[in-house]
């Protein structure tokens, strides 16, 4: 389910207040592929509620330019709450999810294991608010880049 950035914070509120946890993450997401799948499920088995900071359109343009994204943010979103292990999806502007993870303050937050503590740029937000930080290996081979090249040869 999509929700709004400025209802973010009163939907995590209200889980906290029955007792509940919340995982986030954050990411493109442009077309989907089994190393998504596989890190959103392992991301949802840190907490009772998956949150997906979804960059929008303009932010990944922003990021990889002109040509990105391939699918537009409200598909993107439609397919991601799709997915069982996806509670909720948020849209985001920004080139990083800083300002809203330190808005929202969630319980755990998950990044690929090609980042560390040393190398995370949201790592000064977590550790001020106290957010288990867990990183997830990436299935080999699969990566939305290289699903645009291989298509691209054929």
């Amino acid at each position: 389910m999509l929700v709004k950035r400025e209802d973010v914070r009163a939907l995590i509120d209200v889980i906290h207040h029955s007792g509940k946890t919340v995982v986030t993450t954050n990411g493109c997401f442009d077309i989907l592929h089994a190393g998504h799948v596989r890190y959103l499920e392992k991301t949802k088995s840190f907490a009772d509620y998956l949150i997906v900071l979804l960059n929008s359109d303009k932010s990944i343009k922003s990021i990889k330019g002109p040509s990105r994204p391939i699918n537009s943010e409200n598909d993107r979103a439609e397919i991601l709450s799709a997915l069982r292990c996806v509670d909720y999806v948020v849209l985001f502007d920004e080139n990083s999810p800083r300002d809203l993870l330190d808005e929202i303050k969630p319980d755990v937050y998950t990044k690929g294991a090609d980042y560390t503590m040393e190398t995370l740029p949201e790592a000064d937000i977590m550790k001020k608010n106290g957010t288990r930080v867990e990183f997830i290996e990436f299935l080999e081979g699969r990566s939305t880049t290289k699903t645009i090249e291989k298509m691209q040869k054929a």
